[in-house]
């Protein structure tokens, strides 16, 4: 897969897709790789008409890393951000969307439709206020606005993000199964079998939970979007799981309520997920909000 300079860092990216369709960006989450996005529902996109670029985020998977900044103490951050105290992240999620707006540049693309989930859709909301000329549509996706007041996850959702991730290649495989069973939802069958392949594929390609770490740092440290959300003009849609334990459904809500004229679909029994079941409502959402772009 290539890389590209962007925003003074390296991205790792791939492509599906005629250069010269629609642009598609696709934006993954808190300590994911960019093969989170499944070749699968890329592939589905690219048959209703979409150049989709997809990449790893700073700190994760092959893109650069940020080893001389150290490792943050997520509890004592967490636990000062629950005071008030202000925070100070290495580099934010402002810096991520620009990022991803550099990557555009090195692909030579002037406008996209960018599409976000979980930190990913927090990245793409920033993108659509920040940037607001490189914009054709945003969906988000299992994401929130930023404003603290809102429900939080459920504990043991939020174990998945503070507990260590073993080192051990099998416990590593073993836990990473667990944990998205925890954060599947209830309302489709859980392809256990699946997500341990997956888990496999993403050790062995870049193990390195110390990214995760600053990256939620980052989250931690962000503001809440709702004030700046107003801004947004471009179509919008926002996709949340009704039984998402980390996420909670009020954060998508709060979103499209903050965006004006954006859709909301709320996917009874989905979790912080995207199962296989949902990915033709998924992408018809997507293709619909998309068209609203050349009307």
């Amino acid at each position: 897969m290539p890389k590209a300079k962007a925003n003074n860092i390296e991205l790792e990216y791939d492509t599906f897709g005629d250069p010269s369709a629609k642009p598609l960006l696709l934006v993954m989450g808190l300590g994911a790789q960019m093969l989170r996005w499944h070749e699968g529902l890329c592939k589905m996109f690219v048959d209703r008409g979409f150049y989709v670029i997809r990449f790893d985020n700073r700190d994760i998977g092959l893109s650069t890393k940020f080893e001389e900044v150290g490792v943050p103490d997520i509890m004592k951050e967490y636990m000062a951000r629950m005071r008030g105290n202000p925070i100070f992240p290495p580099y934010t999620v402002e810096d991520m969307a620009d990022d991803a707006v550099g990557l555009l540049d090195a692909l030579n693309i002037e406008k996209a439709h960018i599409c976000g989930a979980s930190m990913g859709g927090m990245i793409v909301q920033i993108i659509a206020f920040r940037h607001p000329d490189r914009v054709l549509s945003l969906t988000s996706i299992m994401s929130t606005t930023g404003n603290p007041n809102l429900p939080q996850a459920r504990p043991e959702a939020m174990q998945t993000l503070l507990k260590p991730a073993p080192t051990e290649r099998n416990a590593y495989i073993e836990e990473s199964v667990k944990r998205w069973r925890i954060l599947y939802g209830s309302g489709f069958p859980y392809p256990e079998e699946e997500f341990r392949e997956q888990a496999a594929t993403l050790y062995d390609r870049s193990f390195y939970p110390q990214g995760m770490s600053r990256q939620l740092f980052a989250i931690l440290g962000a503001e809440n979007r709702v004030p700046k959300l107003s801004s947004i003009k471009v179509p919008t849609l926002v996709i949340h799981g009704g039984d998402d334990p980390l996420v909670p459904v009020e954060g998508g809500k709060e979103t499209a309520a903050s965006i004006p004229e954006a859709e909301l679909l709320i996917i009874e029994g989905m979790g912080h997920s995207l199962p296989r079941e949902t990915w033709p409502q998924v992408v018809g959402a997507i293709v619909k909000n998309t068209d609203k772009a050349y009307i």
